[in-house]
């Protein structure tokens, strides 16, 4: 069966490649929130989530996707049967539009700022991740520090608050507001469409599931 998540890791894969010794296919990919500005680049506030800066943050972001895209491409939304034959294109939808929305905030914060730049699709990686946590809160993830896996919707909560604290507190290289504004867009992407174009309650469903989990 044909897969959007594969497809979207090689064509990925194949730009990054091409652009890890190259360092002006990156400088005309980025995301540059002062070149958007100033000279109407709007593209980059897509081109630059198909460049990565190495290999370890391509294998990282790559392999979390073919983690959690597959999964809820192929089984999550058919398990609950959301969308029915159109599964697979709001899946691309959500994919692509959170490439966009997730730097939003980092580009009207810097657009003045020309040494702000970003690259990568870890705003995107997560928000197919939170869409998997709020149709499968229950889902076993696992962070490094705790040698234990724990529910999807205590990760989740984990994962905004550090984010949140990072993307305020600063200083990394890690587009820590990225990855925030990507996670929740996930979640209100995929509540708003399932309650437009579905009979699933997102929301209630959630609940239901993590009060039954915990007795």
């Amino acid at each position: 069966m044909f897969s959007i998540t594969i497809t979207i890791i090689v064509i990925t894969c194949l730009v990054s490649f091409a652009a890890f010794n190259n360092e002006k296919v990156i400088e005309d990919m980025l995301f540059w929130p002062s070149e958007i500005n100033s000279r109407k680049q709007y593209y980059r506030f897509f081109s630059y989530g198909f460049i990565h800066l190495n290999l370890p943050h391509i294998i990282f972001n790559m392999f979390t996707l073919y983690s959690f895209g597959e999964r809820l491409e192929k089984y999550t939304f058919a398990q609950y049967e959301i969308f029915g034959t159109h599964a697979k294109l709001f899946y691309l939808v959500l994919y692509l539009t959170a490439i966009v929305v997730s730097v939003v905030p980092d580009y009207i914060i810097n657009k003045n700022n020309p040494s702000y730049r970003a690259l990568g699709a870890s705003g995107a990686v997560s928000a197919i991740l939170f869409a998997c946590i709020i149709l499968d809160p229950k889902l076993s993830l696992y962070i490094l520090i705790i040698p234990f896996p724990i529910p999807g919707y205590i990760f989740g909560i984990l994962y905004l608050v550090y984010s949140a604290y990072m993307a305020k507190r600063g200083g990394t290289n890690v587009g820590h507001g990225t990855h925030f504004t990507g996670a929740v867009y996930g979640l209100l992407f995929t509540i708003i469409a399932t309650k437009l174009y579905s009979d699933y309650d997102a929301v209630q469903t959630f609940f239901r599931i993590i009060f039954n989990h915990q007795l």
